[in-house]
């Protein structure tokens, strides 16, 4: 379990100490549990089945669509034209870029086929639909941290990625698992989360307290999805049956 939350009214009380720090250390637990999952160590060592990796990526690219759409609405609500810019420039990229590289390592033949058209997880749906929820009904700080763990977490889970799959890609260059790695672990990629964090902050700094624990809580509660959507790209759920 994450660290309860706690008054966070005096984020600024410890010197140079930023608010997304205090987020980072109030899911040390739940990521924790992330750099332990099966699923992140076997897409490391190469040794994740592909047809999980084919299903994995079925569902991120399903997330994506409706992530971008809550990038967007947060830009709607930015206090400035240059978060709103960034908002909707990263709203933009996750929808041309990272869709593009979805798209062709689904039909590139290197994974197996489908014999289904994709549908959202209980996990996936829950995610996007939280986050799009929050976005467009809580107020712009809110909205932020909610949005901020999948620019994170992707970020250092794919960085160590790349530390660990060093044989894997030095093997095979053309690899599927090599073309999500390096994705996540370009510096451009790394620029864009220390630019969101940036904004978390400076949201923070114009909130109220009561914002503040509630932005506390929704960051949180995405990382815990973030888990849930790993964890069921292998152990997957199915919905009842219809």
């Amino acid at each position: 379990m994450a660290t309860p939350v706690q008054d966070s009214s005096d984020h600024s009380a410890t010197e140079g100490a930023r608010f997304t720090d205090l987020l980072w250390e109030r899911t040390a637990d739940l990521r924790a549990l992330i750099d332990d999952m099966e699923f992140l160590r076997r897409l490391g060592d190469g040794t994740l089945p592909l047809d999980v990796f084919r299903h994995y990526i079925e569902q991120d690219s399903l997330y994506l669509a409706e992530y971008t759409k809550a990038l967007a609405l947060l830009a709607t609500k930015s206090p400035d034209p240059q978060t709103a810019a960034f908002w909707a420039t990263s709203a933009a990229t996750a929808a041309v870029v990272e869709s593009q590289l979805h798209g062709e390592l689904l039909a590139g033949g290197a994974l197996p086929e489908s014999t289904k058209a994709p549908e959202h997880s209980p996990a996936c749906l829950g995610y996007v639909s939280y986050l799009t929820a929050t976005a467009s009904t809580e107020p712009y700080p809110v909205g932020a941290a909610a949005v901020l763990p999948c620019f994170w977490i992707y970020a250092v889970v794919g960085r160590r990625l790349a530390a660990t799959a060093h044989e894997v890609l030095a093997a095979d260059p053309s690899h599927p698992y090599a073309q999500w790695v390096t994705t996540y672990d370009d510096p451009a990629f790394h620029e864009s989360v220390e630019s969101a964090r940036s904004l978390v902050d400076a949201a923070a700094d114009a909130a109220t307290a009561e914002q503040r624990e509630a932005m506390i809580r929704a960051f949180v509660i995405a990382t815990r999805y973030e888990f849930m959507f790993w964890d069921t790209s292998l152990n997957q759920q199915s919905w009842p049956a219809s």
